[in-house]
């Protein structure tokens, strides 16, 4: 999965912000679970990331929801 910037994420439509977050959401619960079964991740930042583009596709879907 890709890790989006900002302008990337402002370029996207309402359905592939609401499609990404999903398929990150499960991504992260996949990277979550490999460290608590007591593995390690191929890279240990992917999880900072993952959770950093989540909240900037879910502050996007907020300014337009109040826009």
């Amino acid at each position: 999965m890709a890790i989006f910037r900002a302008e990337e994420v402002r370029q996207l439509s309402d359905v592939e912000l609401q499609e990404q977050a999903q398929k990150l959401q499960l991504e992260l619960i996949q990277e979550r679970g490999k460290v608590s079964a007591g593995g390690a991740t191929e890279n240990p930042g992917r999880i900072r990331e993952i959770r950093r583009t989540i909240a900037r596709l879910k502050t996007e879907q907020n300014a337009r929801r109040s826009a």
